[in-house]
């Protein structure tokens, strides 16, 4: 069973799908290459080492260096101009997932730090402590550090054909979702256990600050509580927007105020949604790519039917497995709301509803996406589906101009 990812892991996370830790590594491992070759280059015969070109250590460096540098600042540039494109052809919010694309990242922290290592190599070089044995071993790296540039190049090669296209964005947006609706699904609570209105604490613990929840640690709620014998119910959930009116609990009144800032700790707010633990986001984002192809100004058709299977795809992930157990609860005294249905339904097809009413192939698509997640689980989805479907007819009823059109989608509503 997957467990809620803690604070310092999500950090972890975050930190580690930035450009520059790759980049830094290679410097570092371009420091320890210098090390070693001064290290073992005793253990290297001279006349060995001169036979097989020692001495032209140097000048590949030079080469690689100047060529690195070049190519790097192409790199950049390209990944610049993708997220201006996202930005402005697909969504803004998507541009995050781009701008932490692993494949951008290696490539990036390979030709960056192939450039660090050369210049740490040239100015190694050039303090004369190194002799043919040491040039040598300076010469396997390099040897090494080219290989990986020649198959970055190969990868980064075919990665920039699609990089910044409308369907690899929806690609990123649909795995991201997916994940975050797996997780919750696997974790309706987050580790805690559901609410019981009838028995919630009267004291709210307020919001410090105004954003949005991008992540709620149970265990910092947990040992907030103490050993005393109290429950503690949680009344927002990651994705939700706060200020200094919202309660983000519900705590004993006999809470004490270091336990009480412990609690505000455990919310963490910023001025953006994040992707972990908010499903609705990425079920937002798609619904957003697809309605901003609808328009008039755009008619981009495709897009958006792409975007309904994107949606439907990443909404059968909700469908509960029967063979699963329960989960156990990790936090038993920490009482958690879950997801609504209703609401993931919304979050992504009463936008497309809205924007598509005039299209007949898109009110079409969204009347038989829904009859599919019925189909799939109906314990599930089939009365938030019906909503949905009954709104997509109402808006292709006023949208609609032609009477066959009209008849076409209302024919497909869900009963």
């Amino acid at each position: 069973m997957k467990t809620v990812m803690p604070r310092w892991r999500l950090i972890l996370s975050r930190t580690l799908r930035q450009a520059w830790v790759r980049a830094a590594l290679y410097c570092v491992g371009s420091v320890l290459a210098a090390l070693v070759a001064w290290r073992f280059q005793f253990h290297v015969e001279e006349n060995f080492a001169l036979s097989v070109g020692a001495d032209a250590v140097g000048n590949v460096l030079s080469i690689l260096a100047s060529s690195m540098l070049t190519v790097t600042t192409f790199s950049l540039t390209v990944l610049v101009n993708a997220l201006g494109a996202a930005s402005s052809g697909v969504t803004p919010r998507a541009t995050i997932l781009w701008s932490e694309d692993r494949r951008a990242h290696d490539a990036l922290a390979t030709f960056l730090g192939a450039f660090l290592f050369s210049v740490v190599g040239i100015v190694a070089l050039s303090t004369r402590l190194y002799g043919p044995g040491g040039r040598l071993v300076m010469l396997g790296a390099t040897v090494v550090v080219i290989g990986l540039i020649v198959v970055t190049l190969l990868r980064w090669m075919q990665q920039l054909t699609r990089f910044g296209r409308v369907g690899e964005t929806i690609r990123l947006v649909e795995q991201a979702a997916a994940q975050a609706l797996r997780c919750r699904r696997d974790q309706p609570h987050l580790g805690g256990i559901p609410p019981d209105p009838a028995h919630r604490h009267a004291r709210p613990v307020l919001a410090d600050r105004i954003g949005y929840i991008q992540h709620v640690d149970l265990a910092v709620l947990t040992r907030a509580l103490g050993g005393r014998d109290a429950m503690l119910d949680v009344a927002v959930l990651p994705g939700a927007f706060v200020h200094a009116a919202t309660p983000l609990a519900f705590v004993d009144p006999e809470m004490e105020a270091a336990a009480l800032a412990a609690v505000r700790r455990a919310f963490l707010i910023a001025d953006d949604r994040a992707w972990e633990q908010d499903p609705r986001f990425g079920l937002s984002v798609l619904a957003e790519i697809g309605s901003k192809a609808l328009p008039p100004t755009a008619a981009d058709y495709g897009t958006a039917i792409a975007v309904i299977g994107a949606g439907l795809r990443v909404l059968s992930e909700w469908i509960p497995d029967p063979d699963r157990p329960p989960p156990e609860p990790e936090h038993p005294r920490i009482r958690v709301p879950a997801l609504s249905t209703d609401d993931l339904i919304a979050d992504f097809f009463h936008p497309l509803a809205r924007e598509g009413g005039g299209i007949v192939q898109v009110g079409v698509r969204l009347q038989k996406g829904l009859a599919a997640l019925r189909s799939m689980s109906p314990e599930c989805f089939s009365a938030a589906a019906m909503r949905a479907s009954i709104l997509v007819t109402e808006h292709a009823g006023f949208a609609l101009l032609v009477p066959s059109e009209k008849a076409a989608v209302e024919a497909l509503t869900l009963r």
